[in-house]
């Protein structure tokens, strides 16, 4: 493991006589051999007090301008990503609810792929029982049965409202996008191995926060949503750049032909990574822009 750094390529030439043959191709650079970025948002381009840097900002513009696709690969709800992903001045498609679903910036679905009800409610009953804050999803509406502090915490956040439902188990459709307990870091850590190993083949299940432990699909992750837009793109694995900071971050980049952690991310982020940068606001997207094409 080791961080990015931004050495500039060197140039070659090539003299061409007729007793000096051109020199042989060296590796293309960068942003000739990555198409697409998957970038996720809060703890990587945005921080915890949802700032955006501009130079991040800027250095993004010259990723797009330079021809790479850039899509959001984000845990937030759909409501909750778009205001972002315009600010960013990215077209879509994006990458919600933890790679649950993919939509186009209109809102039409590409992909989606919902916890079922009856498993949806497992999570439920578990957070009940240990007093612990839970909320589901509902046509992009985050629905809750008690008003409590975390979901304030939450929806203030995320850029939504809150929906206090009577029970949960009656207000959920089919389908709910993920589920997402919020409490304190030291209390998600503690019970995340638990929480793994009893849905474990059943659910996906991440912090993507300090203070969010999220429950998707086990077909939905970063790193499934974001092989269903390579195909649909016909953008090979290799030719991808995935970049993230939390849990729920680690299997696009250890699926993405380049994976980048930020530094500081949890021991199993930086594991899947190939290489870290600095996080927001310390100049991280600009070394990424610097690395791809120089």
């Amino acid at each position: 493991m080791h961080s990015l750094r931004c050495a500039a390529a060197p140039r070659i030439w090539a003299t061409l006589t007729p007793n000096l043959p051109p020199r042989p191709p060296t590796t293309p650079p960068l942003a000739l051999r990555y198409k697409l970025l998957a970038l996720d948002l809060d703890g990587t381009i945005l921080d915890l007090r949802l700032n955006l840097d501009p130079r991040d900002v800027a250095s993004l513009h010259r990723i797009v301008d330079a021809g790479v696709t850039v899509i959001a690969c984000t845990g937030r709800p759909f409501p909750g990503a778009t205001p972002w992903v315009e600010r960013l001045g990215l077209s879509g498609p994006v990458i919600c609810y933890q790679g649950a679903q993919v939509r186009t910036l209109d809102g039409h679905m590409l992909l989606d792929h919902g916890v079922p009800h009856d498993l949806a409610m497992e999570v439920i009953r578990y957070a009940r029982e240990r007093d612990l804050h839970v909320q589901a999803y509902r046509d992009d509406l985050l629905i809750v049965e008690r008003d409590r502090p975390e979901a304030h915490i939450y929806a203030s956040h995320a850029g939504m409202e809150i929906h206090v439902v009577p029970d949960l188990d009656q207000a959920m459709g089919p389908t709910t996008p993920k589920l997402v307990i919020v409490a304190k870091p030291e209390t998600l850590e503690s019970i995340l191995p638990e929480a793994r190993s009893r849905w474990k083949g059943r659910l996906n299940v991440a912090t993507s926060t300090p203070d969010y432990l999220e429950f998707t699909s086990a077909e939905s992750d970063k790193a499934s949503a974001l092989r269903f837009m390579c195909d649909r793109l016909g953008v090979d694995q290799s030719e991808t750049v995935a970049v993230g900071d939390g849990r729920n971050d680690a299997s696009m980049i250890a699926w993405a032909g380049l994976g980048i952690a930020v530094e500081g991310s949890a021991p199993e982020v930086v594991a899947a990574a190939d290489r870290t940068i600095p996080g927001p606001g310390r100049g991280g997207i600009e070394r990424l822009a610097d690395a791809l094409l120089s």
